[in-house]
C-alpha cells in the first residue's frame, strides 16, 4: 500500500494473496452432500487438521505443528501449476516440476527467511526423507481415499480405477503409518466388495 512504512508487511500481505488462488484448484475428490469437487484449498485445511488429530499414529514420533505448516503449504505449488490426477503417472512427472517453479515464485514473495522456510518445508515433503514428511505423505493420500470412500467411490468409478492402481498409489501411507496403512487396506478391502472400486 502507498506508503506503508513496513516493507516486511506489504510482502507478507502480498503473498496472502498470491495464494488466494488455491481455492480455485478443483480436484478430483468430491466434497461430500454436494455436487462438486474439493479445492486444494479445502484439501491442505483437512489433511492440516489432519495432522493434529491423527499424530499419535505416526509411527515415528513427530512435530505436529511442523506437519500441520507442511500440509498448509504442500500443494501451494498448485496455484500456478494446478492439480493433477495422482493416478496419471505421466503428467504426475511434468506436474513436479511445474509445482516447483510455483513455489519458487510464491517463496520470492515473502521477506527472505519465510521463503526459505516455505521452500524448505516444501522440499523436506517432497523428499519424505523425516518422520514429519513420512507421515505428511502418508495423510495427504488418505485423505482423498476416505473421501472416495464416502462417495461410494465417485472419483474411482469416474475414471475406472482398479483395486491394484489404489494400493499402489496408496501405499507410501505405510512409510508414515503402519496403523494407517492398515486402517486403508480395510477401507480398499471394502470398496472393492461394494463395487466402489474394480478388481
Amino acid at each position: 500500500m502507498a506508503g506503508d512504512p513496513n516493507p516486511r508487511l506489504e510482502r507478507q500481505l502480498d503473498y496472502l494473496m498470491a495464494i488466494e488462488p488455491l481455492k480455485r484448484v478443483d480436484r478430483r475428490s468430491p466434497v461430500l452432500e454436494t455436487d462438486r469437487r474439493e479445492n486444494s484449498a479445502e484439501h491442505s485445511w483437512h489433511v492440516a487438521l489432519a495432522a493434529w488429530l491423527l499424530a499419535e499414529h505416526s509411527d515415528e514420533p513427530v512435530d505436529a505443528a511442523k506437519v500441520m505448516l507442511m500440509m498448509l503449504l504442500h500443494d501451494l505449488g498448485e496455484v500456478d501449476a494446478g492439480d493433477v490426477f495422482v493416478y496419471d503417472a505421466d503428467a504426475r512427472a511434468q506436474h513436479h516440476e511445474q509445482e516447483r517453479a510455483g513455489i519458487e515464485r510464491l517463496a520470492a514473495i515473502l521477506p527472505d527467511d519465510q521463503g526459505a522456510a516455505m521452500r524448505a518445508l516444501w522440499h523436506e515433503f517432497e523428499d519424505g526423507d523425516t518422520p514429519e514428511a513420512r507421515f505428511a505423505r502418508a495423510l495427504d493420500r488418505l485423505q482423498p481415499m476416505l473421501l472416495n470412500y464416502a462417495s461410494e467411490g465417485a472419483a474411482w468409478k469416474e475414471h475406472g480405477i482398479r483395486e491394484e492402481q489404489v494400493v499402489a498409489v496408496n501405499s507410501v501411507i505405510a512409510e508414515g503409518s503402519g496403523t494407517l496403512w492398515a486402517r486403508a487396506r480395510r477401507l480398499i478391502s471394502d470398496a472393492v466388495r461394494k463395487g466402489f472400486i474394480r478388481d
